[in-house]
């Protein structure tokens, strides 16, 4: 009787093992070269597009982002986009931030820069602009007798260290901010200077140097 068990117990075994066997078999087929080789490969990012000088006809001698730092402060200057004050991305813009059509110093606009920025304040002290304290640290030029000017976005003007389009700003020690700003300009580009006052430091560097 033992026996008899034994090898029926044999028996069931050795078909189950056959059947796993086969399965096995019949999967690794299902994984053919062909299979393998339809895998594609991950998608490459596409550039960010960080500026539109090109266009203009300008040729870049440092490429975006490029970074300014004196007395501690740090502004980095990551996209520059100038629009047609009249195009639909300028207007989209005006009418998003409420910004005005004219500034103190362009009364007929004939572009809207739109910049992204990031600032960093590794000073000691707090760096701020608020409705005491509205003077720029920074100026971006453009021409030598262009004036290029920032315009603030009044739907902003209680909303303190913004992101998406800032009016006032207060950065403690170590605290930064990256945010956007608009200018107004009504001439021709010749070339492209960042400049940084802080604190008695100064630092400027040429995105487009002067062709003179």
């Amino acid at each position: 009787m033992k026996k008899t068990i034994v090898r029926a117990v044999l028996t069931t075994t050795m078909l189950f093992s056959m059947v796993l066997g086969q399965n096995v078999i019949t999967n690794a087929a299902a994984v053919t070269p062909s299979a393998i080789a339809t895998a594609k490969p991950a998608a490459t990012p596409a550039p960010i597009m960080r500026d539109n000088l090109s266009k203009y006809g300008l040729k870049k001698d440092l490429e975006l982002p490029v970074t300014v730092t004196a007395g501690g402060l740090s502004y980095t200057l990551e996209k520059f986009m100038i629009y047609d004050f009249k195009s639909k991305d300028a207007q989209n813009l005006v009418k998003k931030y409420d910004y005005d059509s004219f500034s103190a110093m362009v009364s007929n606009p004939r572009y809207l820069i739109w910049t992204k920025i990031t600032i960093i304040n590794n000073s000691k002290k707090t760096v701020k602009r608020t409705l005491d304290d509205r003077k720029e640290k920074w100026t971006l030029t453009l021409q030598r007798f262009g004036q290029i000017d920032e315009i603030w976005p009044k739907a902003n003007v209680k909303k303190l260290n913004n992101k998406e389009a800032y009016y006032y700003y207060t950065l403690k020690p170590g605290e930064q901010l990256t945010t956007y700003q608009a200018y107004l300009y009504d001439k021709d580009i010749n070339y492209f200077i960042i400049r940084l006052y802080h604190d008695g430091g100064f630092d400027e560097k040429f995105v487009v140097k002067s062709p003179e």
